[in-house]
């Protein structure tokens, strides 16, 4: 693992996440009620080994810089680092990050100087528990000039991911973005039998890209000099043929939550019982920001099939199926349900002069919603898309994939739909 050097992207604008995007990249987004997406493929490096990183940030970045600058502090006496490469203006180039590609070529001024021996390149707004070591591993083994990492999927899910083509020895020959149903069948019926490939199930009968891949040294320097802006588009089309680009099949829990309903989604299912995703594995924890936060109270509540996060004031209300981030206050008779409260960045002082106060009042209805952090919602609003809007925007909030979103430092008085 010493041989290692991670590249973690920090992402581009993050349009389909608007609003929660807003004032922040995706990788900075807040997830189960106290992380952010960073968290997570910096604890899986961290778990595996690997301690020297680097996060390309463009957009939006203050807040991810800010995360990993007072999280990640590694021991000074290791060669570990988390650091934060920001999108620059070069002798060589003046454009931003164009592309996934493009972010790591601009980038290669700065780590190509680094004894490395392979490049482990991760998205940083993806949630999942992975065991990088294997995947390493296994590139090693196998020789592979790349190495991508891929989860068998279904058709439904196949039609929104790039799809993999292989021989009859497991290499990949082929891969398809987003192929639609007629395309699938073709796929299907003219894949090669008893290929290397094997443990494909009949309802998951597809290998899909998680955007995950393990490049060694030279390989990805020389295919840097190459055109192409974007690894899953162009970089890893080209190398087919000309390079050994193989597959390591990852069969566990994986989710892109670049979509508000994505997102929604993930945090949603971390509440339930047998949840494909938790945060309370024994030996493998999601690492985030030491905050010096109480215990949360709560008078008179009842809350079930929901996460509280510290610092928390529930009074007097119900909570069910939500996940209520760190130093919520949810004011008496108010109900939430299948909702999404990322909490806030501060305390309300108890005497401040406001009209209407930081968090959820009372009275409040909730239902699927997601709260930004630093919102505050007025006593007796009521937020429920009762007329199924799939988009909208009013005085706020918005609703995007049928979910109503309440954007970070909004103030909300009335409400919908």
């Amino acid at each position: 693992m010493h041989d290692v050097l991670t590249l973690i992207l920090g992402g581009g604008r993050g349009t389909r996440l608007f609003p929660l995007t807003h004032m922040r990249s995706k990788p900075a987004v807040p997830i189960g009620g106290k992380y952010r997406l960073i968290d997570i493929p910096i604890s899986n490096c961290l778990h595996a080994g690997l301690k020297r990183m680097f996060v390309l940030t463009q957009f939006n970045s203050a807040s991810l810089n800010r995360h990993v600058a007072q999280t990640y502090r590694l021991d000074m006496f290791s060669d570990g680092f988390v650091e934060v490469l920001a999108a620059e203006q070069t002798p060589d180039s003046s454009a931003w990050f164009q592309g996934t590609a493009d972010a790591v070529r601009q980038a290669a001024r700065h780590f190509a100087g680094y004894d490395a021996d392979y490049y482990l390149i991760l998205a940083g707004d993806h949630l999942y528990r992975m065991d990088f070591c294997e995947l390493i591993d296994a590139h090693i083994e196998s020789r592979a000039d790349i190495t991508i990492a891929a989860q068998p999927v279904n058709p439904t899910e196949a039609t929104q991911m790039g799809i993999f083509l292989f021989d009859n020895l497991g290499h990949i020959n082929g891969f398809e973005e987003k192929p639609n149903a007629q395309r699938l069948a073709e796929m299907k019926s003219s894949a090669p039998k008893g290929a290397a490939i094997g443990g494909l199930s009949a309802d998951k009968p597809f290998v899909a890209s998680m955007g995950i891949y393990v490049f060694s040294r030279e390989v990805l320097l020389e295919t840097l000099q190459r055109p192409g802006i974007d690894f899953g588009k162009e970089i890893i089309p080209a190398a087919l043929g000309a390079l050994d680009v193989q597959a390591y099949l990852y069969r566990g829990y994986w989710a892109d939550v670049g979509t508000i309903d994505a997102f929604y989604d993930a945090n949603i299912q971390l509440t339930q019982r047998g949840a494909p995703f938790n945060f309370f594995h024994p030996h493998r924890p999601i690492y985030t920001h030491q905050r010096f936060l109480p215990a949360t109270r709560a008078f008179e509540c009842r809350v079930d099939r929901s996460i509280v996060a510290e610092g928390s004031y529930l009074d007097a209300c119900e909570i069910t199926d939500s996940v209520v981030g760190i130093r919520t206050h949810v004011g008496r008779g108010s109900k939430i349900t299948r909702s999404v409260l990322l909490g806030a960045d501060f305390y309300q002082d108890e005497d401040a002069r406001t009209d209407v106060r930081l968090g959820i009042g009372e009275g409040v209805i909730l239902d699927r919603v997601i709260v930004d952090k630093n919102a505050h919602i007025a006593d007796g609003v009521k937020l429920v898309n009762e007329s199924r809007q799939d988009t909208a925007d009013g005085d706020g909030w918005h609703i995007r994939d049928g979910i109503i979103v309440v954007p970070k430092g909004a103030v909300v008085t009335k409400g919908c739909c």
